[in-house]
């Protein structure tokens, strides 16, 4: 997903940061991305790598404009099973790392006079499902953390919003192991598919452009209708 978002931002014009944890797969996508983009290696959990990326990003292209906040993994047990270490790197990650990533991002989009961010969550911040307690629970401090966000930023022409996607095509959904309980996933989506990752992406670019102006504070679902009919 986050490699189909820079994509799309580079043709739009954009001068782009991948950050991840993994210096391998970012370097290669921003250097198949050309000058306009860099990588710059980023654990969301940690507050020194936050201010190091804010730094290096303003040093290369000027003050920020845009977050992305997209890093997140997931824990899937049920709550019985899942250990106590388990869900606190969930929410470690999920809930604490787009927290870290506002808060040391925010001087730099309020130096840029306007800015958006868009905080990648999932229908599981909206409805509840069974055995991904950890995962739930940190997308829905995500939707929560938007609106505590978007009341705060507004002052400074900082806008916030968070997506929530359902079932993506992306590498993990592809797997062997896993196709049985997509297939019956995808049965239960009104439109009948999963979606592909530029459909998201087109989502995300639209919220962090001036075509959603006077949008903040809000969750905007593309599921394919799944949380519609449940």
């Amino acid at each position: 997903m986050g490699t189909t978002h820079a994509n799309q931002f580079i043709k739009e014009g954009a001068k782009v940061v991948i950050a991840d944890l993994g210096t391998t797969n970012g370097e290669k996508a921003a250097e198949t991305l050309g000058e306009n983009a860099i990588f710059v290696e980023l654990d969301v959990t940690d507050e020194s790598s936050w201010k190091s990326l804010v730094e290096k990003t303003e040093d290369t292209f000027g003050p920020i404009n845009i977050l992305v906040n997209n890093a997140g993994i997931v824990a899937s047990a049920s709550i019985k099973e899942t250990s106590y270490e388990d869900y606190k790197k969930t929410i470690t990650v999920n809930q604490d790392g787009i927290f870290l990533g506002m808060k040391h991002v925010h001087p730099s989009l309020k130096k840029a006079d306007k800015g958006s961010i868009v905080n990648i969550s999932s229908i599981s911040g909206i409805v509840g499902n069974p055995d991904n307690s950890a995962y739930v629970a940190s997308k829905f401090a995500v939707r929560g953390l938007t609106k505590a966000a978007a009341a705060e930023f507004g002052a400074d022409n900082i806008r916030v919003n968070s997506v929530h996607p359902g079932i993506i095509r992306t590498a993990m959904t592809e797997q062997e192991d896993v196709q049985e309980m997509v297939q019956a996933m995808v049965e239960m989506v009104p439109l009948k598919r999963l979606a592909e990752p530029e459909e998201i992406t087109d989502l995300v670019v639209y919220l962090a452009s001036d075509e959603s102006s006077y949008s903040t504070g809000t969750e905007f679902i593309a599921d394919g209708g799944l949380t519609q009919i449940r």
